[in-house]
Order: C-alpha cells, then sequence, then structure tokens
C-alpha cells in the first residue's frame, strides 16, 4: 500500500503538511551574499540551492518571489555562496529575518563581512568556504501553463573560491570538521556526522578501504 495524491492537494489525502520538501532532502542551504545599487550589503539563507555544473562551475539558486537578494544578484550581476555550518547556525537563521531594504543581516547577525577577490559584494568571514560567483543566466519561472507566479532562478559561475587553512585534510575539503549543514523538510536540518565512500562501475568497480580513486 501506498499514498497517492496530485501536488498541491496534500490536505485532502490527510497530511497537513506538504511533505515535498521533506522527501526532496536534505538539500544544500544557499547562504548568499550580495550587495544592493547602492553599496549596502545583504545576506540571507536559500533552501533550494544546489551546484548545476562542474566544468565551469555554475551554482544556483530559488527564490520565492523577488526578493532584496535575488533582485541584488540580477542587478549587479554577482553573489557569493557562504558554506552554512552548525556552529553558525543560529547567525544563519537570523540573517532569514524579514528586514528593511538596506538593512544589514551580517549587523543583524552579528557576523563580519570579508572582502573578496573577484566580486565586490563581501563574505561571510566566519564560514569555512565561500564562492564568488557572477550571474549567468536569471529567470522568471513559469508553470505548466506557461504562467509566471513569482518564483526567479538565478545561476552563477563560480570566479573565484575561499577555503580555510582548517578545512583542508589531505589535500580535500574535510566536511565533517568543518560540520556542514543541511536543510530539509518542514522546521527540520542535517548535520553532516558521518561519510562513506563508494566507486561507480566506470571508476573500476566496488570501493575497498583503501583504494585509492582513479
Amino acid at each position: 500500500m501506498h499514498m497517492f495524491y496530485e501536488a498541491g492537494r496534500h490536505r485532502e489525502a490527510g497530511l497537513p503538511h506538504d511533505p515535498l520538501k521533506a522527501i526532496v532532502a536534505p538539500r544544500p542551504i544557499g547562504w548568499i551574499s550580495t550587495l544592493d545599487a547602492a553599496g549596502r550589503a545583504n545576506l540571507a539563507p536559500y533552501s533550494f540551492f544546489n551546484m548545476v555544473q562542474t566544468s565551469p562551475a555554475m551554482v544556483m539558486f530559488g527564490s520565492d518571489g523577488l526578493k532584496h537578494t535575488a533582485a541584488n544578484a540580477i542587478a549587479t550581476g554577482e553573489f557569493v555562496f557562504n558554506l552554512a555550518t552548525r556552529p553558525l547556525f543560529d547567525a544563519m537563521n537570523a540573517s532569514s529575518a524579514a528586514l528593511a531594504e538596506g538593512e544589514s543581516e551580517f549587523d543583524h547577525a552579528g557576523l563580519e563581512a570579508a572582502p573578496c577577490r573577484v566580486v565586490k559584494a563581501p563574505r561571510v568571514a566566519a564560514s569555512p568556504a565561500s564562492l564568488e560567483c557572477r550571474v549567468v543566466h536569471s529567470l522568471p519561472l513559469k508553470d505548466i501553463e506557461g504562467r509566471e507566479f513569482g518564483g526567479h532562478l538565478v545561476i552563477g559561475q563560480v570566479v573565484g573560491v575561499h577555503i580555510a587553512d582548517w578545512a583542508l585534510k589531505d589535500g580535500r575539503f574535510d566536511m565533517l570538521a568543518a560540520r556542514t549543514i543541511a536543510r530539509c523538510g518542514y522546521r527540520d536540518y542535517a548535520e553532516v556526522t558521518e561519510l562513506f565512500s563508494a566507486l561507480r562501475p566506470t571508476d573500476g568497480g566496488s570501493y575497498a578501504p583503501g583504494q585509492k580513486d582513479l
């Protein structure tokens, strides 16, 4: 036995909350910093974020409505992704507050901003990793009827990478040391506390402890 309902009609199926964001989870948190046209810093976490291309490296975030962050990224052509971690959770959560335009989420969350190298937008100084990005695509989203509903997609090409020295181990980014967190459904989050490795069939077979990547 299993449940089926048409999307958007979960309540008719007896579910008080939409489970989709819990099913499509965990998701990277897009903690995005930008500057507005007046040069004022903005910072906000986005639940819909991911990497979409490796060469050249590209990341994307989706915005429910044209909020300050998306509007700034589109207007200035750049943004910065900052890795959200368990020690930074409270500050990340505080930066989601609905502040007035021009009011700094960095100040509100008690975060220090650090300059970037390629883009003008600042990064979160305490984050163990940040990606400087330039916007390559931005578009309003449409439903299956071709109607715009207020959602926007922003895709940026990574042009600069910041990594804290302590977060590197044997030349690799250490997610366990960084205590990377992810967005789950409802009001839930997850912390990366355990990893396992496996080689794909095209990598030469199943993974064995100590086996080198090909």
